[in-house]
């Protein structure tokens, strides 16, 4: 049987300026996979993360390490092995569940027992600015039941207030993305207790999270820098209540899967995120995102344009892809 094994890089422009605690970005950077096995293809996407050591080339590098051993036919599982977990396993992964299930006419959903929700609720985020610029930003998605706060260790109360009355009947997630320390976290406790907060996410530095131990939170501390699959959910008890998964850190949906049935059975709320990247990205996390607690999976949103019949997300609601877009029989 013909097989190949085709990597590509593409660049989304963003329709706003999106910054966070480590920086700005103006663009999304991903980066596809795509596979065919006889007449069937499959797709899979990802976005390589500077925090994790990740850029494009060295994403796609690791992925053309691994074509050979696809296209000689080897077993999918001891070619996805051969990576890391992270953004190119996650690319290959994806693309491999998006293939089986076109091969086979067993959707992904079938497949895993996990779902697409038809309607989810779904986060949207205010990017990090100026009090003002990020009330005008609440204000603009306030009809939105969850608003995701982007925040630094600078003018925190003043941020959090401009977004929470201009947004009022929002929950927040609250994001410095690690830029807080441990006495900043305790010196907002109080106003965090009078907002409405569903979660705290990842406030200190993924070294710095054992200052979290015996802390009484105003609101759950969800984990995302702190944990990339199932292996590192031990070290984040007594510390965190929550865990955010990301395939991109999991390394694919396989991982995730994993990920979360392991978080459920230690009592952990669960969160699905993702990265800034398109509706492919997304297509697999939703499988996620209907058996977890929370969802933050508005990065196509971010978008000046997206893939053909990508997800739709409006007034903080999200539907899936149009049918046929990933993981289905095509």
């Amino acid at each position: 049987m013909f097989r190949s094994f085709a990597v590509s890089r593409r660049r989304w422009p963003l329709k706003a300026p999106f910054r966070i605690s480590r920086g700005v970005k103006t663009a999304a950077e991903t980066v596809m996979v795509e596979l065919r096995r006889g007449d069937v293809v499959g797709r899979g996407e990802a976005v390589p993360y500077p925090r994790y050591g990740e850029s494009v080339d060295g994403v796609v590098a690791q992925l053309e390490t691994v074509a050979a051993a696809f296209e000689a036919g080897q077993p999918d599982a001891a070619v996805t092995a051969l990576l890391p977990a992270g953004a190119a396993r996650n690319a290959l992964d994806c693309a491999l569940w998006d293939l089986r299930a076109r091969e086979s006419g067993v959707s992904v959903a079938a497949a895993t027992g996990l779902a697409r929700p038809p309607r989810l609720e779904c986060a949207v985020t205010v990017s990090l600015d100026e009090p003002e610029a990020m009330a005008a930003a609440a204000r603009a998605c306030a009809d939105a039941p969850l608003v995701k706060v982007k925040l630094d260790g600078d003018l925190v109360e003043q941020r959090l207030l401009a977004v929470g009355q201009a947004a009022p009947r929002s929950r927040l997630i609250v994001d410095p993305n690690e830029g807080w320390t441990i006495d900043i976290l305790r010196e907002v406790s109080s106003l965090l207790a009078r907002l409405n907060i569903a979660l705290i996410e990842q406030p200190l530095p993924a070294g710095d999270d054992h200052a979290l131990e015996g802390f009484d939170p105003p609101a759950p501390v969800c984990a995302d820098e702190s944990v990339h699959t199932a292996d590192n959910l031990a070290t984040l008890k007594g510390r965190y209540q929550a865990v955010n998964i990301k395939l991109d850190k999991t390394g694919g949906l396989t991982e995730a899967i994993a990920l979360l049935g392991a978080a459920r059975r230690e009592g952990f709320t669960v969160m699905t995120g993702c990265m800034v990247g398109s509706s492919l990205a997304i297509a697999p996390a939703l499988h996620i995102a209907g058996a977890s607690d929370v969802a933050d999976l508005d990065g196509p949103w971010w978008l000046t344009e997206d893939w053909p019949g990508g997800v739709r997300l409006e007034g903080g609601w999200m539907t899936p892809p149009a049918a046929g877009f990933w993981g289905e029989p095509g």
